[in-house]
């Protein structure tokens, strides 16, 4: 069977989407993976078909333009659809049906309803992908709404909330592509409730140990765990001299999200680990370095967390999961999007303090969180706990016999 993945964000959401693949490549399918460029080593090391995106969605929002987009506020956000997203959209959508014409079967991210699109082009069955709860449930509020609870008719109506928002932001714009570019008429009856009504499966990559499958979901809706890959990483020399030389650092870094000031931020995140009394391994923040901090590129989550003390992070999915399965502490410091939701859930499972959202960062705060996660037994034992049962556990497995695959 031909497999089309889809992986259009962060390498936290690249990455699953390449272990998947990989999972059903080794079961005798040709699965490609249209994604960014920039991800192409990751795709052709698991030894599949990289089907390349000239519009690079992760680009746009890590850009100064799509960064000032994001911090526009709601009426900024929504102009800046048109403006900045619509022209890359209608690109990225032409290049996505290419890379997809020929598959037997596509799996999507359900934000802009590409796999119902396609589908409904080709004729081809498509499943969807989610990197966090998105289904809707009384069990608790769409991971989009930063609270803990609205009650049990709140937790479930919010999804409703969001989607319907989601289509008033995204609709005009979607079908305008479907008829540019696929020359589809306009969707009928809302992307979600239509692969709702059609029970398209729903393979949702968390761990059930991180969150519980919710009692309300249907059965088309698949919890499989998280989807891990081993890689064949190695690090740069300075790095292992550096694990080498002390005792085990706190690891500092926030993916793609880009603070308001990078650079006081990374002074309050240097002075926050030396006060908690921590050697630091800071990943994407502006900082001259020094002998007990080490300022490094791109490294393998997977390789690095577990020789660390800690790992201060936005609450990425994808990081958050990796930083689970290393066993590990975790500072939670979000930005927006789900990363609130997971940084609730890392203090819930007790596998760290209470987030810290970004906003609020100052050395001493942070400084606090630090020195918890890593000298309060009850956090450094229960991650540790956490991470044996994440490693157990295969993910990818599950969500290929989801598929039937």
């Amino acid at each position: 069977m031909r497999i089309a993945v889809l992986a259009f964000g962060s390498r936290g959401d690249t990455q699953p989407c390449v272990a998947l693949g990989a999972g059903l490549a080794a079961r005798g399918h040709r699965v490609t993976v249209v994604a960014a460029g920039r991800y192409g080593g990751l795709v052709e090391e698991a030894g599949l078909v990289l089907s390349p995106l000239g519009v690079d969605p992760q680009g746009i929002v890590e850009s100064e333009e799509g960064q000032a987009w994001l911090r526009s506020g709601p009426a900024g956000f929504v102009r800046g659809f048109r403006r900045v997203v619509e022209p890359l959209a209608e690109r990225l959508v032409a290049e996505v049906d290419a890379a997809c014409s020929g598959a037997d079967l596509v799996l999507a991210p359900a934000l802009g309803g590409i796999g119902h699109h396609l589908s409904e082009r080709y004729g081809m069955p498509y499943a969807l992908l989610h990197f966090q709860p998105g289904e809707p449930t009384r069990a608790f509020p769409n991971p989009l709404v930063p609270l803990r609870t609205l009650g049990p008719w709140g937790n479930r109506g919010s999804y409703a909330l969001v989607e319907g928002l989601s289509g008033l932001l995204l609709g005009r714009m979607t079908d305008r592509l479907r008829a540019r570019v696929l020359g589809l008429g306009p969707l009928r009856g809302g992307m979600f409730r239509r692969a709702r009504a059609d029970r398209v499966p729903v393979l949702c990559g968390v761990s059930p140990s991180v969150v519980a499958r919710p009692a309300d979901w249907p059965e088309h809706v698949h919890l499989t765990g998280y989807w891990f890959a081993g890689r064949r990483w190695t690090p740069p020399p300075e790095l292992v001299a550096f694990l080498e030389a002390g005792p085990p650092p706190v690891y500092a870094g926030f993916g793609s999200m880009a603070p308001a000031d990078p650079a006081a931020t990374a002074r309050a995140v240097v002075a926050g680990l030396r006060a908690a009394g921590m050697r630091g391994v800071l990943q994407g923040l502006p900082y001259g370095g020094a002998d007990d901090m080490l300022v490094i590129g791109e490294a393998d989550h997977a390789w690095l967390f577990p020789r660390t003390a800690a790992v201060v992070h936005h609450g990425g999915a994808g990081t958050t999961a990796a930083g689970l399965r290393a066993g590990v502490p975790s500072v939670v410091c979000p930005f927006f999007s789900d990363q609130p939701f997971w940084g609730a859930r890392v203090a819930l499972l007790g596998a760290g303090p209470e987030p810290l959202p970004v906003r609020r960062l100052t050395s001493a705060a942070l400084a606090g969180r630090v020195a918890a996660a890593v000298r309060d037994p009850g956090i450094r034992s229960a991650a540790a706990r956490l991470g044996e049962r994440l490693r157990a556990e295969d993910g990818v497995a599950r969500a290929c016999e989801a598929l039937g695959a």
